[in-house]
């Protein structure tokens, strides 16, 4: 599509310098989006294989927290988990990734998750608790590489849909435009030349 403008020199060395920019800006922008896509490719395989994990061994901990039920008596359960003296500190920070802020979380623990005498309780509660506090640092992983692939996705879209803008709308338009103001200058070149020579022909005829 041509765009409004008037055919003139001035304006078409404008043109010139917008498409030239616009260029430039098309291949940052592609090489942003291969980047952008090569880490959230990255990150989704990092996904599937912690996934797997921690669903596993949350099956497998659960599993030995139901024994524990099934073979310790509730209230003793309860009085044995009523006393937490783990403390935990999670703080959450961001690292910067191509202009995004990434979230990344880092959780300190301080004290032992046994916060009972291991008289009266049962083994499988000993291995439950102990493989959910194991847990819980691949589980914030999990929901900090899952946040850092959203983010990744939405930047991805909006870099797409530039990079698109410039391809197939802004740099085409300029080209178009560049032609046909050169095109008119042609023409308004060759009339004025014709109009200079039917001028040169009548001077001399007089």
């Amino acid at each position: 599509m041509i765009l409004e403008v008037n055919a003139t020199r001035m304006e078409l060395l404008n043109l010139k310098r917008r498409i030239a920019l616009a260029r430039k800006g098309y291949d940052l922008l592609k090489k942003k989006q291969d980047e952008l896509m090569r880490q959230f490719l990255e990150l989704l395989e990092q996904i599937g294989d912690l996934r797997k994990d921690i669903e596993d061994r949350l099956q497998k901990a659960h599993r030995s927290f139901l024994m524990a039920l099934s073979v310790m008596d509730r209230q003793k359960m309860e009085s044995a988990m009523m006393f937490p003296s783990q403390k935990l500190t999670l703080d959450v920070s961001t690292t910067a990734v191509m202009n995004l802020r990434l979230p990344k979380f880092n959780v300190q623990s301080e004290g032992s998750v046994f916060s009972y005498g291991l008289a009266d309780t049962s083994a499988e509660l000993d291995s439950a608790l102990g493989a959910y506090s194991e847990l819980l640092p691949e589980m914030l992983r999990l929901s900090q590489i899952e946040r850092s692939v959203e983010l990744l996705a939405s930047e991805i879209e909006v870099t797409r849909r530039r990079v698109n803008a410039l391809e197939y709308i802004l740099i085409p338009n300029l080209v178009d435009t560049i032609k046909y103001i050169t095109m008119r200058l042609d023409e308004m070149e060759r009339s004025n030349l014709s109009r200079l020579m039917r001028i040169k022909e009548i001077v001399r005829s007089h």
